[in-house]
């Protein structure tokens, strides 16, 4: 394939490349970007709706508790067959009557269980008592059961089958001086009214409702799925707002969020919000607490209703046609600068990947590519004596490292490893020509005597002293080398007996003799192992190692040999 068709090629691919990763990023983007927006209005609009419904029921809530605290409906409630005090007491609602809202209002005494109420109609003027509320009857088990918890005050969505109403009820009790609940006050506020002006507000996309705090639907835009009566309800039995979600997990995560806003206790401003599908639709959910009334918001916002990603689609657009014409551009920059002169370094270019130097002749035109011709012959050149350099000196590096692998640093004999190969040819060797050899094993007698005496300095002069006395005084041909701390070991070949007993005298005294001249006498112990043909390192070392045992529990400074038989040998 030509380098023209590569680059063509290559343009094709930066197009399809680039217009795959804008799509990418775009919908990376503008997701990020409508999500980020989406959770800065969701915040902001469960404010707004929370402000709303605070505004219009707040003055509601307030009235009805000023009528709570009403001596007059106080003094009547604990004397209700009193004519005197019921007709001030009637009066005493009417005024508040018209100052509420829905012009209406109830009072429930828990003495005789009477039931007054009046609408804006003024329907049942002079016959404000309406009926008596039994416990034995199920539509008024909230009566008596709002008394037995105490709730001083009560949000309720609840049908009135006697009135043939249906209201959102605020309920309020009534306590004399001494916090006695003598009975119940509050106000209606007509449910239809109340969700056109709240709830539903008809902009697409926004989705307002309200649940008590166990998460009851009490103002939703579809009144099927508003829970009424919900304090007389068990809990399984409710309207929860799960019941508006399809997936488990949507239903657990709004749950969640009921329960993360419990625990900030009524956290000013606190929000939380997290994605859900509603009808199989991606929806932004932001919930807020109304401490003020023990509500919780919920606002469901349809990014995609509200900022379609359609809108950010002429950027994508300008972007593509950006990159189109930019690649256009480079194309015949690449095809008429550098493309045609380039070809003419490829088969160069190919020898030197090959690992060849011996390059054909490059034509070196008065321009850019000429210097890249010059430069690049200059480059091969160097790259050629650099990498026979470079091989050299590896070669050497690698000699000097596999040496001093094998070497005691502070003697400059074999050290431990040195000395196992060493010690595992000759026992091959031993072997294949069924020859023994010898192997001493020295130790300078009261070595750390001399080191906590005289410091560790001085003991590394004696080994070296030691390793010279032990080199000068072994052949040529044997192998000494530094075992490890104060013990030295050699290995002698060809050997017979006589010769190994000679050799560890004679190292013996001339380490004895040669101290005495330094001034610091110093002797050692040396043990002595015939090896025979057919046994291991193993039994090698262990066979020397007793041997300087011997030598040493005989009194030290002495030579003790073992033979193949484990005859002991105590020369003078």
């Amino acid at each position: 394939m030509s380098l023209k068709t590569r680059i063509l090629g290559l343009a094709a691919l930066l197009i399809i490349a680039a217009g795959t990763a804008s799509w990418l990023a775009y919908r990376a983007l503008s997701e990020d970007i409508i999500e980020r927006w989406g959770q800065q209005v969701a915040e902001i609009q469960v404010r707004y709706d929370s402000a709303r419904l605070l505004q219009s029921l707040e003055r509601e809530i307030g009235l009805a508790r000023q009528m709570a605290r009403s001596s007059t409906l106080i003094q009547w409630a604990q004397s209700p067959e009193d004519p005197a005090l019921e007709n001030q007491a009637i009066r005493q609602m009417e005024s508040f009557r018209s100052n509420f809202r829905d012009n209406s209002y109830f009072v429930a005494l828990r003495s005789n269980g009477h039931y007054y109420y009046n609408n804006a109609s003024n329907d049942y003027a002079g016959d404000q008592f309406r009926y008596v509320l039994s416990p034995d009857k199920p539509d008024d088990a909230w009566f008596f059961q709002l008394i037995d918890e105490g709730r001083d005050f009560h949000l309720n969505v609840n049908p009135d089958t006697e009135l043939g109403v249906t209201k959102l009820w605020i309920d309020v009790l009534m306590r004399d001086a001494d916090n006695n609940i003598v009975g119940m006050v509050g106000t209606g506020l007509n449910l239809d009214d109340f969700l056109q002006d709240i709830v539903d507000i008809g902009q697409d996309g926004i989705t307002t409702l309200f649940v008590d705090y166990n998460g009851a639907i009490q103002l939703y835009r579809d009144r099927n799925y508003i829970d009424f009566a919900t304090i007389i309800k068990p809990e399984g039995q409710k309207n929860t707002v799960d019941l508006l979600f399809d997936d488990p997990q949507d239903k657990q995560q709004i749950l969640g969020m009921l329960q993360m806003l419990k625990q900030r206790n009524g956290e000013d401003g606190a929000v939380e919000s997290g994605f859900v599908s509603v009808d199989g639709r991606k929806h932004l959910a932001g919930v807020a607490f109304l401490p003020a009334i023990g509500w919780f918001e919920i606002t469901l916002l349809d990014l995609n209703t509200l900022i379609p990603r359609s809108y950010l689609w002429p950027l994508v657009a300008v972007f593509l046609v950006s990159l189109l014409v930019t690649l256009v551009l480079f194309h015949q920059i690449i095809q008429s600068r550098i493309l045609r002169p380039v070809i003419s370094l490829e088969e160069a270019v190919h020898r030197l990947r090959d690992g060849r130097f011996d390059l054909p002749y490059l034509p070196k035109p008065e321009n850019e590519i000429g210097r890249l011709v010059d430069h690049f012959e200059k480059m091969s050149h160097s790259l050629q004596d650099t990498t026979r350099e470079l091989e050299q000196k590896v070669a050497h590096r690698t000699e000097e490292l596999q040496r001093l692998a094998r070497v005691d640093a502070l003697t400059g004999l074999k050290n431990r490893r040195g000395l196992d190969e060493v010690m595992n040819e000759e026992i091959q060797r031993a072997e294949r020509e069924q020859k023994g050899f010898g192997l001493l094993w020295l130790d300078i007698d009261h070595f750390k005597a001399i080191n906590d005496s005289q410091g560790h300095q001085a003991g590394d002069e004696i080994l070296c002293r030691v390793a010279l006395w032990l080199k000068a005084a072994v052949r040529p041909y044997d192998h000494p080398g530094r075992w490890g701390g104060d013990e030295f070991v050699v290995l002698l070949s060809p050997c017979d007996a006589a010769t190994l007993e000679q050799i560890a005298c004679r190292i013996r005294a001339s380490v004895e003799q040669e101290s005495q001249r330094t001034g610091t006498p110093v002797t050692i112990s040396v043990g002595g192992y015939f090896c025979q043909p057919g046994e291991d390192l193993d039994v090698l070392l262990r066979n020397a190692d007793q041997a300087l045992y011997e030598a040493k529990r005989n009194g030290r400074n002495r030579v003790c040999i073992r033979t193949g038989a484990g005859e002991a040998i105590h020369p003078a």
